[in-house]
């Protein structure tokens, strides 16, 4: 169920992300409103995560999985363009979550 809750918390966190975008700093109130409800609903998920996953994993897994989906959404949705060292950075970021999951013994304690 661990990997489940992290799942569902990197979705609740990548929603909150975009409705926090299309908010337009809370001008427009519904997309401010989801992004409260997402976040929050992305926190508990991932306070549940922590009970069973090291917390740097949990995080540097939530983070970087987050930040490689909210890049494509920027690209597709919001028509947000990247240089060669964002698509660097970016390989970089879901390079160091594949090692964490397919090298490493960290991810639970």
């Amino acid at each position: 169920m661990t990997w489940l809750y992290l799942i569902l918390a990197i979705v609740g966190e990548v929603i909150g992300t975009t409705a926090l975008k299309a908010s337009d700093g809370f001008t427009k109130w519904g997309y401010g409103g989801v992004s409260i409800l997402a976040y929050g609903f992305a926190f508990y998920l991932l306070s549940i995560v922590l009970k069973t996953m090291s917390v740097g994993v949990a995080y540097a897994i939530w983070s970087g999985v987050g930040v490689a989906f909210v890049t494509v959404i920027g690209i597709v949705l919001f028509g947000q363009k990247l240089d060669f060292f964002g698509y660097l950075g970016i390989a970089l970021i879901v390079s160091g979550v594949a090692v964490l999951n397919l090298l490493s013994g960290s991810a639970t304690h």
